[in-house]
């Protein structure tokens, strides 16, 4: 049977590296919030008001934060000079889950390695 090579990503250096560097970039995440940060414009529900009749013309921005807690919707009211904030804490939150996922194969990966290692040594 022909030998195969073991693919970069399967060798121990290569993970140990690979793992190290998403160590990195997990102390960089900032702040984090799960959730999306909605930018909403409302009709007023007057009917001789602009809002109802033009699109172009309703009110705001107003800015929501929105998340799920057990199965239900939560939305909060921000201020316009809070919603950068809550939106970037939103997207740190995603680079975070991303990260955790990339680490959580790495480690899956090492420790198979591991185990085989230890189960050729016996």
């Amino acid at each position: 049977m022909p030998s195969r090579k073991t693919p970069v990503a399967a060798r121990p250096e290569a993970n140990q590296q690979r793992f190290r560097q998403a160590l990195q970039e997990l102390q960089q995440i900032d702040y984090f919030l799960k959730g999306t940060v909605l930018k909403r414009m409302m009709k007023c529900g007057r009917p001789q008001c602009a809002c109802s009749r033009d699109p172009a013309k309703r009110h705001g921005p107003y800015f929501e934060w929105t998340y799920k807690v057990k199965g239900k919707t939560v939305n909060v009211k921000l201020s316009p000079q809070a919603a950068p904030s809550y939106k970037a804490a939103t997207k740190q939150h995603r680079k975070l889950k991303i990260v955790l996922a990339r680490l959580e194969r790495l480690s899956k990966a090492a420790l198979t390695h591991l185990a085989k290692q230890a189960d050729n040594t016996d």
